[in-house]
């Protein structure tokens, strides 16, 4: 039975705090109500569209106008940079850390190599380092590392379900190889100084205010326009698609669960490491999720009632770093925090195309 922290009096930093998980974490940590402080820092980098981060940064505010109980500070700033990471450890000392600040999206890996190095390695092991020394002289320190990895670690795994045991030794993206990379390095430095951590195989995540880059919200950018999307190796593809709502449940129940520590023969700690899929554990067909996609476009006002969608939709090959299925076995998560990720594809699209209009199509 895992232990479980009480969050009374803690302070939480959640990097990428204006991400889309990490954004949604936060706002929903204030409604709950429970930590004394929550610390938010992200560089607000181009990657996609800026307005969409401050948005997102405008929403927790609201929150925080509403629930001034907890204790809401956001940086500016780049987790690479070990001199603002040490800034913030030492003027808030937080209990516990959520990082899901990464450079993303399997694509722009190929093209882009070097965003992925300094955030998803360097500003990793930046974030390690200040959970190592956070405990210096003594000091109670960090009680639990939380860190975004991925579904893309298990590569072309052709064992389905995915299940956390399974072997994750042939990443077919850079993106992917950065993932493991962090579960390594976490795993080294649990084992080393007993600091307790636990990673989250992210699968697909979809919602409001979500990644432009991820298909659904390209794909919908591009209808609108008038343009023909690509689905890749010929519609053959399975997604475990997985809500965002979903996804920060799960988060902040594996928050105030960490892993135990205790010591082995050596006189060493037994690494305190957890790894979890979080996914819907319902792989849904391309085909289909476009399908529905553009019914729930259709339905919300996005595209017109009339929209000829078949006639803007190409089906081409496999692209370069893709895998033909995602399918987490979510039965060590369900066991362990008593959740399970169940929101139906077309529930969680229909959220999302009433807030695309409400955000593209309103006056503001």
């Amino acid at each position: 039975m895992l232990p479980t922290l009480n969050l009374r009096n803690k302070t939480i930093l959640i990097t990428g705090a204006a991400g889309f998980i990490g954004a949604s974490l936060t706002a929903h940590l204030m409604k709950q109500n429970q930590c004394a402080q929550l610390i938010g820092i992200d560089n607000l980098n181009d990657y996609y569209d800026v307005a969409l981060k401050k948005y997102r940064l405008k929403e927790i505010e609201k929150s925080s106008r509403e629930y001034p109980q907890v204790r809401w500070n956001f940086v500016q700033g780049n987790i690479a940079n070990a001199e603002t990471v040490c800034h913030i450890f030492e003027t808030y000392h937080p209990d516990i850390v959520v990082n899901l600040a990464a450079q993303a999206g399997v694509r722009y890996s190929i093209t882009n190599p070097d965003q992925y190095v300094e955030s998803n390695l360097i500003g990793f092991y930046t974030i390690l380092e200040a959970c190592r020394h956070s405990r210096d002289n003594g000091k109670k320190g960090v009680e639990h590392l939380v860190f975004a990895s991925s579904s893309s670690v298990y590569g072309a795994n052709a064992k389905i379900p995915y299940t956390e045991s399974d072997r994750v030794d042939s990443p077919v993206s850079l993106y992917a190889a950065t993932k493991k990379s962090n579960e390594l390095l976490a795993h080294a430095y649990a084992k080393l100084y007993d600091i307790p951590s636990t990673g989250l195989r992210f699968f697909t995540v979809y919602g409001p205010a979500g990644r432009p880059d991820m298909a659904y919200f390209r794909f919908t950018n591009r209808l609108r326009a008038g343009k023909s999307i690509e689905i890749f190796n010929y519609g053959n593809c399975k997604r475990d698609f997985t809500y965002i709502d979903d996804i920060v449940e799960s988060v902040s129940r594996v928050m105030v669960r960490p892993p135990l520590r205790h010591q082995g023969k050596d006189g060493l700690p037994i690494p305190p490491y957890n790894i979890y899929n979080i996914g819907n554990s319902c792989p849904e067909n391309l085909l289909n999720f476009v399908n529905i996609l553009q019914q729930e476009l259709m339905r919300s006002g996005v595209l017109p009632p009339d929209y000829d969608f078949e006639a803007h939709k190409k089906l081409v090959p496999m692209q370069p770093g893709d895998v033909p299925v995602t399918f987490a076995d979510t039965s060590k998560l369900e066991e362990d925090i008593d959740f399970r990720p169940s929101t139906p594809l077309r529930e969680g699209l229909r959220h999302f195309a009433e807030w695309y209009r409400d955000f593209y199509l309103q006056p503001q």
